[in-house]
């Protein structure tokens, strides 16, 4: 008795299948595209480089309005504290006032509280200085000087002597002084039978300093013309 062969089972066997084409074989890029493509590039750079352009603007725009707002505050700034300077200047500032009190002139400045004052003449009258005095000025301290150099003219003369006046006076617990040349106004007058008599009519700033050398200069123009 023969016996059969055993049986193989069949496998499927799949169908050959070409592999995809490689990018070698892909077609030609054509000569259209190609210019396409570079117009596409150039244009993104040229929008990259104008964003950049956009930005720097931005940030040299906003470095300048930050400096304008800084140059303007601190010229604000400096012409506050000039201002402030100068207020604070003028509340220390005297202006004497004189009000004429028989032969003299009392001197006030309604601004301070004045308790002193040096006064400096001309040197060429020969007064000498009065220093830590009462605020008032005293026609015979100057009346003889005075009547001497306007002597041989008309008995009614009238002029103006300058004086050097440093006024002392407390702001608070400091204490302050301030100088400055006053023209004080002056009369001479005849007298029957008694010569002529001086006096002193009253008392304007001049010019705030406390320099001798334009007190000298100042009497130089306006001292009494000698008599011929």
């Amino acid at each position: 008795m023969s016996v059969d062969p055993p049986r193989v089972p069949q496998i499927p066997v799949d169908p050959l299948v070409p592999p995809p084409p490689s990018n070698a074989a892909a077609a030609p890029e054509t000569v259209a595209q190609a210019v396409d493509r570079a117009e596409a590039a150039a244009t993104r750079r040229r929008w990259v480089t104008l964003a950049e352009l956009v930005g720097v603007a931005g940030v040299v725009i906003a470095a300048f309005g930050l400096w304008l707002t800084w140059s303007d505050r601190r010229a604000d700034d400096q012409a506050k504290r000039a201002e402030q300077a100068s207020e604070r200047k003028v509340r220390t500032l005297v202006m004497l006032k004189a009000s004429v009190d028989g032969d003299n002139l009392t001197l006030t400045d309604p601004a301070h509280d004045v308790q002193t004052i040096d006064i400096r003449f001309p040197k060429a009258l020969g007064v000498a200085a009065q220093t830590d005095a009462d605020p008032k000025i005293e026609a015979g301290w100057v009346s003889a000087p005075m009547l001497k150099l306007t002597d041989g003219g008309p008995d009614t003369q009238s002029g103006r002597l300058p004086v050097l006046i440093t006024a002392s006076y407390w702001d608070a617990d400091v204490e302050r002084h301030d100088a400055a040349i006053y023209d004080v106004s002056w009369k001479t007058e005849g007298r029957f039978m008694q010569g002529r008599a001086f006096r002193l009519e009253g008392l304007k700033l001049k010019e705030r300093t406390a320099s001798v050398a334009r007190l000298e200069a100042i009497w130089a123009r306006q001292k009494p013309k000698a008599a011929k």
